[in-house]
This record gives structure tokens, C-alpha cells and sequence, in this order.
């Protein structure tokens, strides 16, 4: 199947495969619809999961005899973490979180947080990292995470968003007008500002897309407030 992030609750995951790290993604809760990212270290087998939303049962699987070192949550928002407690329970995996909704993780899960991210760390999947760039707005601890991948010659890094940014905009705000100006501006500064248009970004919910295809419409977003 070739990979083009178009995937359903219920339905089949897809699997992006790059030189050093695999890339499955699948969607679970029919009504939220939330996107969960394994990745996986070609060359070591290690795994890293980005938030265990829902469906412990679609997971798990997943994942299978391999383990998983660690579970990345993108922020704190009640939908990507209600598998945070099976899923560690069952694997043992460090959590990972950005510091300022960490307390507000365990308070919801009652899971420890054994990582408190900040903007500029390092999550390792095997032999291969991940940047961490913390971009508020959406929550104070939300957190994007960038794969740099070196045997791309074009300089074709993947992103997984969280919540931050979607094809069409950023993540809501709420109707807080402070919020969403701290958001629109992260994603300006830390995301548009640092990445090439050909970065492929894999948000929390819905399709991916590319920071070229939205690049353009920054400032119109900026207008409309949201």
C-alpha cells in the first residue's frame, strides 16, 4: 500500500517506510478520531509511540513482541491519553511529556511522568532522534517532535504535530485571543521559520500535509483568528 496518511477508525494502519525509522499510523476512536504514531528504529527495533489516544486493543497489537522504550504525549488534552495507562502498564515505557502539562498527565491518567520535555531535547528511537520543539497555544506543554532524516539528500524532515498544526490552520484556541496568538506565532517562529516546505507534517487528528502546501495562508489564519 503506498503511504498517504488517509487512514479511519476501525480501518487498516499505514506504514511509511524511510531508510532508518518506520512510520505506522493509525486512527482509533470513531468520534474523536485521534492519529497515534508508532515509530520504529529500522536497524534496532526499538519503538516509540506519539500519544496513546484510545484502543489499548489496536495499540497493543501494533506493537507487538518488540516493546516500546517510550510513549510521547503531545499534550495534555483528555483524547490523546486514554490508552496512556494500559499501554505503559503492558510495556513498561518511560512518559514522556512537555513539562508544563505533565502534572495535568498524571493528574488525568494516573501514570507517572518519567520525562519532562523542553523545547530543544532529544527523544531517541534506537539509533535515530527526534527533535523536541515546544510550541504553546493549543496548551502551555504542547510539544511537536521533528525527524531529520539523514539519508533524505533534499532535506525531507517528517513532523508530528500533536495538535499545533493541521492542513488549514492551527489548533484551537478556544476563543482565547491571547492563545491563539502565542500558537500562531510558535508555529510561525519555531515550525514555518526553521523547516522546509518540503517537511511532511502528521498532525493529532485527520490527514497530513506538508509545510509547503499551508506556508502561503499563514497570514490569512493570522486574520481570521483561528
Amino acid at each position: 500500500m503506498t503511504y498517504t496518511g488517509d487512514v479511519r477508525p476501525g480501518g487498516e494502519a499505514q506504514v511509511r517506510e524511510l531508510a532508518h525509522l518506520s512510520i505506522t499510523k493509525v486512527a482509533v476512536d470513531p468520534e474523536m478520531s485521534n492519529n497515534c504514531y508508532l515509530l520504529r528504529c529500522r536497524e534496532s527495533g526499538e519503538q516509540v509511540l506519539v500519544d496513546a489516544a484510545a484502543e489499548p486493543e489496536t495499540l497493543l497489537p501494533l506493537v507487538g513482541a518488540a516493546g516500546l522504550s517510550a510513549v510521547v504525549t503531545t499534550h495534555q488534552h483528555w483524547d490523546h491519553h486514554r490508552a496512556l495507562a494500559a499501554v505503559v502498564e503492558a510495556t513498561g515505557a518511560e512518559v514522556l511529556v512537555g513539562e508544563p502539562d505533565a502534572d495535568a498527565v498524571t493528574e488525568q491518567t494516573g501514570v507517572e511522568v518519567t520525562g519532562r520535555l523542553a523545547h530543544g531535547d532529544t527523544v531517541r528511537v534506537g539509533r535515530c532522534s527526534l527533535r523536541v520543539l515546544a510550541v504553546a497555544g493549543h496548551t502551555p506543554g504542547s510539544v511537536a517532535l521533528v525527524y531529520d532524516d539523514p539519508a533524505d539528500p533534499d532535506g525531507h524532515p517528517h513532523l508530528f504535530t500533536g495538535d499545533s498544526l493541521f492542513p488549514g490552520g492551527v489548533g484551537a484556541t478556544f476563543g482565547d485571543e491571547a492563545a491563539f496568538r502565542q500558537l500562531v506565532d510558535e508555529v510561525e517562529h519555531k515550525i514555518f521559520a526553521t523547516l522546509p516546505d518540503e517537511t511532511w507534517f502528521y498532525p493529532g487528528h485527520g490527514g497530513d500535509s506538508t509545510l509547503g502546501a499551508e506556508r502561503a495562508h499563514l497570514p490569512g489564519w493570522r486574520e481570521r483568528g483561528w
